[in-house]
């Protein structure tokens, strides 16, 4: 217990430091976003990259076809789109959609890929190409903040991007992550056969950028609201997909989060049982997990209740999502259903 303890206290006590970067590169950027269905707060999602502090850009929707409800809202606003139309057999939606865009539009320096249920700041574009200014720099890349906006179960949802945020923060755990993520012209003109294979954007560009012997840059200042109205059942199947696809993009994923998260709950209840039933010395070996709460905490906007249940109840919570996620053969996102197991797609 006392070694366990002890590294837990290590490494919540070493937290990642920001590396913000500032310099005047303004590439002619092409801002990427597919839309299917209408997102939680979509108009409002659109307006915030529409209204980017940034000259020279431009914001492209892709859509599958002219009948996508999500175009009143498109049109609505004059914001251009095309459609979807890549060929590629064994792609994700959302890969033929990228992919669409950049070979139709090749005259950019820079592409930003958007999820259609980012907000972002109006500094956003600006934060997310500058580090692409580096001769190291393959991604530049975010993980977004999940504003609660229906009850406890978006509150621990809430929590539970703050596992990713993690993960950004460590060099050996970083990832691109697709609803917030940039990179040069050249970073993909070689690569687009390989990307417009996959399931996973995420994961195929990630995969070029460590082939390529390149940096992925995590870039905070940017980190866009996602609003989620999540009840029981809709955040867990968005945990459990999320999680399976991390998953199989990395088999290691399973095995470090069963470590961490079980040697948390091991040290967390052993702690309760031995101050109750036998020393309550043993109680000191509550300080790290309320570190790693406190740690949590400090992350919101605003501290509820429910957000401290929520970091209590984590570990448990995503310890199930790693039993059922390593389980899972096939994910359902947007209508379609996508077979994981094949790891040359992802």
């Amino acid at each position: 217990m006392l070694f366990i303890s002890a590294g837990f206290i290590y490494i919540e006590m070493h937290k990642y430091k920001s590396e913000h970067i500032v310099n005047d590169y303004r590439p002619k950027t092409l801002v990427i976003m597919p839309v299917k269905g209408i997102d939680y707060s979509l108009e409002t999602n659109l307006l915030s990259i529409k209204k980017q502090k940034y000259d020279n850009f431009k914001l492209l929707c892709v859509v599958d076809s002219e009948k996508e409800e999500a175009l009143e809202i498109i049109r609505k606003l004059e914001i251009d789109y095309i459609i979807s139309s890549y060929n590629c057999n064994k792609c994700s939606g959302k890969v033929r959609a990228i992919s669409t865009a950049i070979e139709k539009f090749k005259d950019y320096n820079a592409y930003l890929l958007a999820d259609s249920d980012i907000e972002v700041n109006e500094n956003w574009l600006l934060d997310m190409v500058m580090p692409l200014k580096n001769q190291d720099a393959g991604l530049s890349t975010t993980f977004p903040y999940f504003e609660p906006k229906n009850g406890f179960w978006s509150n621990v949802k809430e929590i539970w991007g703050f596992v990713g945020m993690g993960l950004m923060e460590s060099k050996l755990t970083r990832f691109g992550w697709g609803g917030s993520l940039g990179f040069r012209s050249e970073f993909i003109q070689d690569s687009l056969g390989f990307f417009s294979e996959h399931i996973s954007d995420d994961t195929a560009l990630t995969k070029i950028c460590k082939q390529k012997g390149k940096k992925i840059y995590y870039v905070d200042s940017a980190m866009p609201d996602v609003n989620s109205p999540d009840n029981f059942k809709i955040f867990f199947e968005w945990a459990n997909r999320q999680t399976a696809l991390s998953i199989s993009a990395s088999p290691k994923v399973y095995y470090y989060g069963m470590l961490f998260y079980g040697s948390y709950m091991f040290l967390f209840l052993s702690a309760i049982f031995m101050g109750i039933f036998y020393n309550p010395l043993y109680f000191l070996f509550l300080i790290p997990s309320a570190i790693y709460i406190y740690n949590m905490l400090k992350r919101l906007k605003h501290v509820k209740p429910d957000n401290i249940l929520a970091a209590i109840m984590l570990p448990v919570i995503y310890m199930i999502n790693l039993i059922i996620a390593r389980r899972m053969k096939s994910i359902s996102w947007r209508g379609s259903t996508y077979d994981i197991q094949d790891k040359n797609l992802l």
